[in-house]
C-alpha cells in the first residue's frame, strides 16, 4: 500500500475544510485535465460540459475522503473516469453524438472550422465502432490507447490482473480493426485517426483473424 502523503497540498486541505475559494482554485487548476478525460471517454457527445460539471460535483462531495495516498491528479482521474463511464451506461441504449469538437489536444492547438468538422466526423465514426465492444474491452482500450495508461496502471485502477488487461486489450483491438475492415466508408477515416491517439498501438493487429477465438 502506498504510504500516505504527509505533505498535503494546502489548497486541497482548505477545500476539504469547506473553503469555497480553495475549491474554486482547484476547479480552475484542474478543469482542463478533467475535460480531457471526459472528452476522450465520452467521445463526440453534446453532454461533455454537463459531465464535466458533474465530475466537480462528485469531487466536492468526495474530497474529504482524499487522504493523499495517491497523487491528487490520479484520484481526480478516477473520479472523472467513473462519472463519465456511468454517463455512458445511462445512454447505452441510445447513444447520442454531436459533431462539435469532441477531442481537444489543448488550448494551444490551432483549429480551423473545416478541420474541426472533419476531425469531429472521424471521432464520431470511431466511437460508433467502439460502441460495438463490450464494456470491459472498451474500458481497457480507451484507458490504454486514448489516455495512454499502461496495463499495470489500468490493472490497478480497475482491480484487474495485468495479464487480463493485456488479453482484453488484444481482443478489443482485434474486434475494433475487424469492424474497421468491415466498414469501407468509416474504415479509412478511423484507421488514420487511431495513429494519432496518445497510447497508439505498438503494432498493427490483423483485422481479419484466420480463426475464431474465444475472448474474456
Amino acid at each position: 500500500m502506498t504510504a500516505p502523503n504527509t505533505a498535503m497540498d494546502p489548497v486541497i486541505e482548505r477545500a476539504q475544510a469547506g473553503d469555497e475559494n480553495a475549491f474554486r482554485e482547484l476547479y480552475r487548476a484542474h478543469r482542463a485535465e478533467v475535460a480531457r478525460v471526459v472528452q476522450r471517454t465520452l467521445g463526440p457527445s453534446a453532454d461533455v460540459e454537463d459531465v464535466i460539471q458533474e465530475v466537480f460535483v462528485q469531487v466536492f462531495r468526495s474530497l474529504r475522503k482524499f487522504r493523499g495516498e495517491s497523487k491528487f491528479s490520479t484520484w481526480l482521474f478516477r473520479v472523472a473516469w467513473n462519472v463519465a463511464r456511468m454517463h455512458i451506461r445511462h445512454l447505452q441504449a441510445r447513444p447520442r453524438y454531436a459533431p462539435e469538437r469532441p477531442y481537444d489536444d489543448g488550448p494551444e492547438a490551432p483549429h480551423r472550422p473545416d478541420e474541426d468538422a472533419e476531425r469531429g466526423e472521424r471521432f464520431a465514426a470511431l466511437y460508433r465502432l467502439l460502441a460495438g465492444l463490450s464494456e470491459k474491452k472498451s474500458t481497457v482500450l480507451i484507458l490504454h490507447d486514448f489516455h495512454g495508461m499502461s496495463p499495470a496502471e489500468i490493472g490497478e485502477m480497475t482491480d484487474t490482473p495485468v495479464l487480463t488487461v493485456r488479453t482484453r486489450l488484444f481482443y478489443a483491438r482485434k474486434e475494433l480493426y475487424q469492424a474497421i475492415a468491415d466498414d469501407p466508408v468509416l474504415g479509412p477515416q478511423v484507421e488514420a485517426l487511431m495513429e494519432s491517439l496518445p497510447g497508439r498501438p505498438e503494432a498493427r493487429i490483423q483485422a481479419k483473424p484466420t480463426q475464431r477465438e474465444s475472448s474474456p
